[in-house]
């Protein structure tokens, strides 16, 4: 295997990953600056507000895009079953 196969699975390993935790991620953020922004205008400093709702919210982000999230992963794995013989091949 050369070093440009290697570098492009590796990209396209990583960038499938990006892509598929990255709504959760940005869900996540905008949310946590919600209750941030929340916690500011009312002067309540409880640590439990600021983590049950991110969990919440990026919970159901993962299962709203589920499909999605698991298509994206076949396709992925499929591509990556059907040139296994050129990554594996010593040479």
């Amino acid at each position: 295997m050369g070093y440009e196969t290697l570098f492009d699975l590796a990209k396209t390993t990583l960038l499938t990953a990006l892509m598929i935790v990255a709504p959760a991620l940005l869900v996540g953020m905008c949310t946590g600056l919600l209750v941030s922004f929340f916690q500011t205008v009312t002067s309540l400093q409880e640590q439990t507000l600021t983590i049950v709702p991110k969990m919440l919210a990026v919970v159901a982000t993962l299962v709203l895009l589920m499909p999605w999230i698991l298509g994206t992963l076949r396709e992925f794995t499929a591509a990556l079953f059907s040139n296994l013989a050129t990554y594996g091949h010593a040479g």
